[in-house]
């Protein structure tokens, strides 16, 4: 699957008529695209970039119901976040995680009667019963980062997490393998409207920068899944914009330096705000802030700026006292832009995090929400559609999103834990993957759990097109090692550079395109880039 030429391919057969275009490859979209796939339908998603290139390779990388929602009443989200929560870690086994949420209570914030009654209530909604209180020993054995002046106890309560690029990936490959169709660097511009201006189809071009293709593309149904973009395409039908981009920015230190075995709320010393310190991919990540992005999405990547830096460093050596966390200790950074629909709060963080699905002239939107729900988000936008569709499905009816993991045991030689990390990511890909591997290329990416065979399989069929595909969201070394992974960049030119295809040029061209991405957007200190 997407070998080389699959997108001429593509192509050169997308001038045909399609029961459901999709516009945006993040979580939303690939909920939609699996269940309308599932159903029969001739589907076709697009993306003006790469597929999870936006929020959803750039979230804080849990599955979970928002625990801090509860305090500002949004009930409902949490509820179905919590359910769906469950779900994910029943269907996506090895590929959605459970992870341990400590919560100290520290006696100037006054959150012990909070934070107890909270956990009661978050496995309640589930419903489950896996929550612990600690006393300030237990807490400290468990986590011995922790601030000891002024802790008095805790709680330990549990949620999941993923990556959650990968999770895109997965979800889009098994729908592309019953059938879909699924272009990244493709963008929809122009909306085809009927005589009587009713949505059917648009303007399609490639962005990939190798060839010029455009395409009107028909469709029964359009629906826009494009996150903080969507108002770009909702405006052509004359809907007034809805969409508040919130910035959440997040910093990344290596294990060593931060070793915490589970999750941690932090409450910023300075407006309580809750964040996370969060055990990832043998990193340690905090975030996230909440915050207006004033730039205009598209017109630069969103990055973290010096302010949020400083912000999450404060937080963090509020509550692990011993770690004095400096600029120094930065690995990497990452910000993330949150399609929230305005209600008119003064203060992002208050903002609800429900989503909305709207049928404006025809265009469907799908919104708002988080990655937890796409599920829920993907079955309320095809029922909107069902009408305009053939057959008038029923997407209410339960399908899988997830392949069934594949009854299979590991090669001679490699480790439980190593098969079941690839199991969860590649399911029914895993033995072609190995299989592929040469020499020393199911060694682990030291210190993180990725295989240098990952990196082979991601360009010779990952839908590559450019560097930073590879090294920001399939195999994310480069918000993981140093240096944006650019001191290892030969070992993975040996590697991947044959299977991809590249000339000597194309590859150092490449290279010097990934290097500027990577210090605008992800470095310690970054400084954003005009595109």
């Amino acid at each position: 699957m997407w070998q080389n030429g699959w997108r001429e391919t593509i192509w050169q057969e997308i001038d045909q008529d399609w029961d459901l275009l999709i516009v945006g490859g993040g979580i939303t979209g690939a909920g939609v695209f699996r269940r309308a796939v599932a159903a029969g339908m001739k589907t076709l998603l697009i993306d003006a970039g790469d597929f999870a290139g936006g929020t959803s390779s750039r979230s804080s990388k849990l599955v979970h119901g928002g625990f801090r929602y509860l305090k500002n009443g949004q009930w409902s989200v949490t509820h179905e976040s919590v359910r769906e929560r469950e779900w994910l870690l029943r269907e996506a086994k090895d590929l959605v995680t459970p992870l341990g949420f400590l919560m100290p209570n520290f006696i100037e914030a006054n959150t012990k009667k909070m934070f107890g009654v909270g956990v009661v209530i978050y496995d309640l909604m589930a419903p489950k019963w896996q929550h612990s209180y600690y006393s300030k020993e237990k807490m400290l054995e468990s986590c011995p980062q922790l601030r000891s002046d002024g802790l008095e106890s805790g709680y330990l309560y549990y949620d999941a997490e993923m990556d959650d690029a990968h999770v895109v990936h997965h979800i889009l490959r098994e729908a592309v393998m019953a059938g879909g169709t699924a272009l990244n660097y493709a963008r929809a511009g122009k909306l085809l409207r009927t005589a009587d201006g009713h949505v059917c189809g648009a303007v399609v071009s490639d962005t990939s920068g190798e060839a010029e293709h455009t395409a009107e593309i028909k469709a029964k149904v359009v629906i826009n899944a494009a996150g903080p973009w969507s108002d770009d395409l909702r405006v052509q039908v004359g809907a007034e914009p809805r969409i508040r981009p919130l910035r959440g920015s997040h910093l990344i230190f290596k294990q060593e330096r931060l070793p915490i075995p589970h999750a941690v709320t932090l409450l910023h010393p300075r407006d309580h705000r809750a964040m996370f310190g969060i055990p990832w991919e043998g990193v340690t990540m905090i975030g996230t802030t909440d915050l207006d992005n004033k730039m205009t999405p598209g017109a630069h990547e969103p990055y973290a700026h010096s302010d949020e830096i400083d912000y999450i460093l404060e937080a963090g050596n509020a509550t692990f006292g011993t770690a004095n966390l400096t600029r120094a200790d930065v690995l990497s950074s990452f910000a993330g832009l949150r399609p929230i629909i305005s209600i008119g709060e003064a203060d992002p963080s208050k903002e609800s995090r429900a989503h909305v699905v709207w049928e404006e002239a025809g265009l469907i939107t799908v919104t708002g929400g988080k990655m937890t729900t796409f599920r829920i988000m993907a079955e309320q936008a095809l029922q909107m559609a069902a009408a305009a569709l053939p057959g008038h499905p029923d997407f209410s009816r339960r399908v899988r999103y997830f392949n069934p993991l594949p009854k299979a045991n590991p090669p001679v030689g490699m480790s439980l834990k190593d098969w079941t990390y690839l199991m969860g990511r590649y399911s029914s890909e895993t033995e072609a993957l190995i299989a592929a591997a040469q020499a020393g290329e199911l060694e682990h990416i030291a210190p993180l759990p990725n295989l240098w065979a990952e990196v082979r399989w991601a360009a010779r069929c990952g839908g590559i097109l450019h560097l930073d595909d590879l090294l920001l969201r399939r195999v994310r070394v480069g918000m993981l090692l140093p240096e944006g992974a650019i001191p290892q960049i030969e070992k993975i030119r040996s590697i991947a550079q044959p299977e991809l295809g590249w000339s000597d040029s194309r590859w150092n061209t490449e290279v010097e395109r990934y290097k500027k991405i990577y210090h605008a957007y992800y470095s310690p200190e970054p400084t954003g880039l005009e595109k």
